[in-house]
Parts: structure tokens; C-alpha cells; sequence
């Protein structure tokens, strides 16, 4: 069953785009086309929120506000801010999951979006931050994420399109306050259980 496109336009507790400094950069941020306003969106908080992990920065955040007050988030708080950027620019925009293998063998949630465009449909985009071993791009209809996936280590797409954010990521973002604690308890999924 297909999920109405205004599903993905609602303002929730986390993806909160009626908030005030989340509305007034989104109106910044517009433009004559549906197609540039979304470029400008994924541009910008993909190159001036920085990715906490990356930059060393705290605090852990999770609500869009939040992420946009402190300038800094993960790739699923930063996913949070684009969603409502888009949103507050009447852009349907959703959340989209990636599973993949972490340095140590272990394997961690990675969060992007999907954004609706007219002449495109459903597009893959990720903001998490560029940095020499990562370039993500806006080019539709070419999808440019920042990671390439193995499925020989157990990488995955997770195939589904989310108009909220995933309980699991919700809960480790909103449990630890500091980017070492949380970058020890990335959230993941068990693949066999349904539910997670």
C-alpha cells in the first residue's frame, strides 16, 4: 500500500518544521523551482551543519531545531533537519536507512533521505558531510550517496521510505549526550527480526 505524499509534508516532535528559526532558514533557502529549492536545502545542510563525528562536536542532537541551534549532528539528526527544511518548503521528504560495516566489523544504521521531485519521483539524497573518502552530490536522476555498499560484508538498503525516524535511531539519539558515548552505540537492527 503507497503512502500518501502528504505524509511525508507533516510537521512531527522531531521532524519539526513549523519551528520558527527552522521556518525562517527554509524561506532563505527558496527558490524559483521546486528542483533548486531541494538542491539548496541538501547543499546546505550537507555543507554548514557539520557531521559531529567527523568534527569532533557536541552535544548529540536529534530533533530538527535542535540540530539547526547547534550546527552539528550525526547523519540521522542531519537527515532530521534536511527533512524539515523541505517540508517548510512544501517538499515531500522522507527518511531512508542504510546498513553498514564499521571499521571495527560491527554494523551501525547509517540515515539519508529521500526527497519527491516533479520530474524524478522518489530521490535518494545524503547530507551526512563530504570529506576526501566521501562525495555525495545532488544530481538526479543519478543517485551520488555517500557510501558505496558491499553486499558481500552485509551491507544493505534498508527498501523501505519512512515519513518519521526510526524508534532505534530515535532512542540512541535522545539516551547519550556525547559523541563518544553514542559513537560506541550507533543503532543498528537485527536483519532476521521484523519490528525493529
Amino acid at each position: 500500500m503507497e503512502v500518501p505524499l502528504d505524509t511525508f509534508l507533516r510537521s512531527t516532535d522531531i521532524i519539526d518544521w513549523q519551528h520558527p528559526a527552522i521556518q525562517s532558514v527554509a524561506v532563505q533557502l527558496t527558490s524559483d523551482t521546486t528542483l533548486e529549492t531541494a538542491k539548496r536545502c541538501y547543499e546546505w545542510v550537507r555543507d554548514e551543519i557539520y557531521h559531529s563525528s567527523d568534527h569532533h562536536k557536541n552535544p548529540v542532537t536529534c530533533r530538527a531545531s535542535d540540530v539547526l541551534h547547534a550546527r552539528t549532528g550525526f547523519c540521522y539528526a542531519k537527515s532530521h533537519l534536511l527533512a524539515a527544511l523541505l517540508r517548510a518548503n512544501d517538499i515531500p521528504a522522507g527518511l531512508c536507512y542504510q546498513r553498514v560495516r564499521q571499521d571495527n566489523g560491527t554494523y551501525c544504521l547509517h540515515g539519508l533521505n529521500a526527497v519527491y521531485l516533479p520530474d524524478f519521483g522518489w530521490y535518494r539524497i545524503d547530507a551526512r558531510g563530504n570529506k576526501p573518502s566521501v562525495n555525495a552530490q545532488f544530481t538526479p536522476p543519478v543517485e551520488q550517496l555517500a557510501f558505496m555498499l558491499d553486499a558481500k560484508l552485509g551491507e544493505i538498503d534498508l527498501p523501505d521510505l519512512y515519513a518519521d525516524p526510526l524508534p532505534v535511531v530515535v532512542t540512541a539519539l535522545t539516551t547519550y549526550t556525547t559523541i563518544e558515548e553514542l559513537s560506541a552505540h550507533l543503532p543498528d537492527f537485527d536483519p532476521t527480526r521484523v519490528g525493529f
